[in-house]
């Protein structure tokens, strides 16, 4: 169901992401905890995952879930009625608020009609496609396992099993793209209709086959004159669609931004399931083990799947509530940030704040610090500043 316009913050105990670490293939730019040639295990960690569910539910104090979001990875590379039984599972031990936003990722050539039905009967009503580029050559590039016609007939597959909640993918900065391609692709996007657009531009990980490529002078990425054609062109198609942007890389029809994703960038807390999965709680992050096999050995066993602790001191989490929150158009409001740490932006940043304010790469409302249109340009410039 479409949410509200983000204003609202989800402070209680009630989003909860669950991680599906399966794919297909791991693509050449992906640092995500994602593992192929897995399909035997699927069924042995469903049922370690509904076991860490039912363990959670007696251990926290949960609100009636607002937002679930099941992300990869590929979660629908699971059978539908194992996806079916995971949420029919967190409604049984958690509940659902009346509007809860219930979202899934998906890849085009692991979805069909019949399992895009049986997921909207179970509850989902949020679909993100993984479609990255509707150019087939972008996509070889980018391993991907479809071509541009799968991604469109898994749009119109979607709306067809009962999703009217549709997000979109999309991946700009690619080797070898100029802003041409990205208009095309970005035209196509919208000609499909969709109620949020997703638009990454891609970064070069560490660790990653792509990052071995550039360290060794094999891979051309666009310069920054394309990269900002390309968000010129982004910011003019997805206006004239009547989609807004309000946050730096998403764009939704007015109450369609996703509200379990503004969680993350209020830095609120959150409840998280599966193998490499993260949760915050009372200011403390926990990161599950990260392999598959031996998460479900622990959960099977009995043993913690906690693999890394951390706990941000308040004024840490201060800066990287700021840092998040100006990732939103509407910016980090001033009035939550004194509730929740009892500390003003000037207290913190003095000095730098005034010259990023005098140097129009921010703004301060009456209630909100936020970027100006040209410090989004410069955002991450910014963003170093106040960390």
């Amino acid at each position: 169901m479409p949410g509200n316009d983000g204003e609202a913050a989800l402070t209680e105990l009630s989003s909860l992401y669950i991680h599906i670490p399966f794919c297909v293939s791991k693509c050449p730019y992906c640092s995500f905890v994602s593992w192929p040639g897995m399909d035997n295990l699927h069924q042995r960690y469903v049922t370690a995952l509904l076991r860490e569910a039912k363990e959670l539910s007696h251990s926290v104090s949960v609100q009636p879930l607002s937002t679930l979001f099941l992300g990869g990875g590929t979660p629908t590379l699971l059978a539908g009625q194992e996806l079916a039984d995971i949420v029919t599972a967190c409604k049984r031990l958690f509940g659902f608020t009346h509007q809860a936003e219930i979202s899934i990722e998906a890849n085009p050539k692991t979805i069909d009609l019949a399992k895009l039905t049986l997921l909207r009967r179970s509850g989902i009503n949020r679909l993100s496609i993984g479609v990255q580029s509707l150019q087939d050559t972008e996509l070889q590039l980018l391993g991907r396992p479809h071509s541009a016609d799968d991604a469109i007939t898994a749009v119109r597959q979607a709306r067809a099993g009962g999703f009217d909640n549709l997000s979109l993918d999309l991946m700009y900065g690619i080797p070898g793209q100029d802003h041409k391609s990205w208009q095309q692709t970005l035209e196509q996007a919208l000609s499909l209709a969709p109620d949020h657009l997703s638009l990454y531009e891609l970064t070069v990980e560490q660790g990653t086959p792509y990052y071995q490529q550039l360290e060794q002078g094999l891979l051309a990425l666009p310069d920054e004159e394309e990269i900002a054609a390309m968000d010129q062109i982004t910011a003019t198609l997805c206006r004239q669609a009547g989609l807004a942007q309000y946050e730096i890389s998403n764009y939704a029809r007015p109450g369609y931004e996703c509200r379990h994703n503004i969680n993350y960038w209020q830095n609120g807390p959150y409840l998280a399931l599966g193998a490499g999965a993260v949760a915050c709680l009372a200011g403390r992050r926990r990161q599950k083990t990260r392999d598959p096999r031996l998460f479900c050995e622990q959960i099977e066993s009995g043993q913690s799947v906690v693999q890394e602790e951390e706990c941000l001191e308040p004024a840490a989490s201060f800066r990287e509530t700021v840092i998040m929150g100006l990732r939103m158009n509407r910016g980090v409001s001033k009035e939550r940030l004194q509730k929740r740490y009892e500390m003003e932006l000037n207290d913190c940043y003095g000095n730098i704040l005034i010259r990023l304010v005098d140097q129009g790469l921010l703004e301060m409302t009456a209630s909100h610090l936020r970027l100006t249109a040209r410090g989004r340009i410069f955002a991450n410039q910014v963003m170093a500043e106040l960390v």
